[in-house]
């Protein structure tokens, strides 16, 4: 069965050798979590069929902390029918293991397991020297899946020791579709019933997003600041060595608190007394390659223009409001915004298409879709446009972005109001998200 293998300290030189004798009382432990997880009743994912078992490229699964990696690979090992092994590293009986120590877990696996051929490997970018590893591993034949929840780090080292030899699958938590599923909402029937218990399921999608575990619990806000606190302070703060840790993590409050928002180091560095632009956009940075924001870049044919004023978004939308000191959870527009950015996100990734944002003196369109040169969608996002003021505002940047890119397929997505607009040659779609997002 594949091996699934989680956090390692990244610091040998502080790390302890653990006796095999533990490590097999902890991976016997894990593979028992492996059968209360097989009685679980769990969600499909879309990704599940970009990973290819048979590939002898490792599959990288990357994604922010808590949005389903580990689960999505389980069932992917399950579905397939192949025999797999696991250990996973964020057990706090293993935080000390030493990255010397693979071979000794893989030693142990094959004990436990017998022979298998697939070896998961879970926050695998926390074990120093881990490429070497699979490295070998893929050099043998083992079919390698891993998953990582820092894109640079992942990145590269894949770039770096792995050359072609591995193939990364981004994970967003629960798209609403996903998140039907998981409460049995119908998203098919087209009857007055179904449709409003579709909307009633959004409203609560709009409020809570989409982290798999906030389905089963009461306590979301305790949840959220997890989320937020293991990111910044053990994915972070320890691993880049942060020197300005109390102003970093007002940083963090602070920019999810104004989510979405245009990054102005500067202004940044100012109001949190960085010594230089260069630390506001490193911090800024090293959010980003955790996947607790999402930055979209500002359209250009040109590409230095390409590199500034970046817009930065929460990588879900309860990350806006069930935190503590957060301000924005009200601000539905925003929140339908952040939906819709990671949902094109998720469909972009499967086509190969980027994602960017229109920004004139004549005024700005929330999403442009990008197949290499050619813009194949534009889009705005709007909760309520039911005053003329706000609906000719859309309507405009639709316009304003098809007089510059050429774009047809214009696109505008409300919370609730169905519709079609031709002006000026240009047909514009008008549709409520919850709906748009079921496609």
């Amino acid at each position: 069965m594949p091996l699934i293998i989680k956090n390692i300290n990244p610091n040998p030189s502080n790390s302890t050798m653990i006796d095999k004798r533990i490590l097999e009382v902890v991976l016997w432990d894990q593979k028992e979590e492996l059968e209360v997880k097989r009685e679980q009743n769990l969600c499909r994912r879309e990704e599940e069929s970009l990973i290819d078992l048979h590939s002898s490229q490792a599959q990288v699964v990357i994604g922010v902390r808590r949005c389903g990696k580990s689960t999505l690979c389980f069932q992917a090992l399950e579905h397939a029918g192949v025999n797999y092994a696991y250990a996973d590293f964020d057990d706090e009986r293993l935080h000390q293991l030493d990255a010397m120590q693979l071979n000794d877990v893989l030693e142990v696996l094959y004990k436990i397991y017998g022979d298998f051929k697939y070896l998961f490997l879970d926050e695998i970018q926390n074990v120093e020297g881990w490429h070497l590893f699979v490295n070998r591993m893929l050099r043998i034949g083992m079919h390698v899946i891993a998953t990582g929840s820092n894109s640079k780090l992942l990145g590269g080292e894949l770039a770096t020791h792995l050359t072609g030899r591995s193939k990364e699958i981004n994970l967003y938590p629960f798209s609403f579709s996903e998140f039907c599923a998981l409460k049995g909402i119908d998203t098919k029937s087209k009857s007055t019933k179904a449709e409003a218990f579709r909307r009633t399921g959004f409203d609560l999608y709009l409020k809570d997003g989409g982290f798999p575990e906030m389905m089963t619990i009461s306590d979301t806000r305790s949840y959220v600041n997890d989320i937020v606190k293991n990111i910044v302070f053990r994915d972070l703060e320890q691993r880049f060595k942060i020197r300005y840790k109390a102003a970093f993590e007002q940083l963090v409050q602070h920019l999810l608190n104004i989510s979405p928002t245009i990054i102005n180091a500067k202004n940044l560095a100012n109001t949190f007394h960085f010594k230089s632009d260069h630390t506001a956009n490193n911090y800024v940075s090293y959010l980003k390659q955790a996947y607790l924001l999402i930055g979209v870049k500002k359209y250009s044919v040109k590409s230095k223009l390409r590199i500034v004023q970046e817009k930065t978004y929460a990588v879900d939308v309860t990350l806006m409001n069930q935190r503590e000191n957060a301000f924005s959870g009200e601000n539905f527009g925003l929140r339908l915004e952040t939906i819709v950015l990671i949902q094109l996100l998720r469909k972009s990734k499967i086509h190969g298409w980027d994602v960017y944002y229109l920004n004139e003196r004549a005024g700005e369109c929330d999403f442009l879709v990008c197949n290499g040169r050619q813009v194949v969608q534009a889009v705005q996002v709007s909760y309520d446009i039911s005053t003329p003021k706000t609906r000719t505002r859309e309507i405009n940047g639709l316009l304003l972005a098809a007089k510059t890119t050429g774009c047809k397929d214009l696109l505008l997505l409300t919370d609730h109001e169905y519709g079609q607009e031709e002006i000026n040659g240009h047909n514009i779609s008008i549709r409520p998200v919850y709906d748009w997002a079921l496609e």
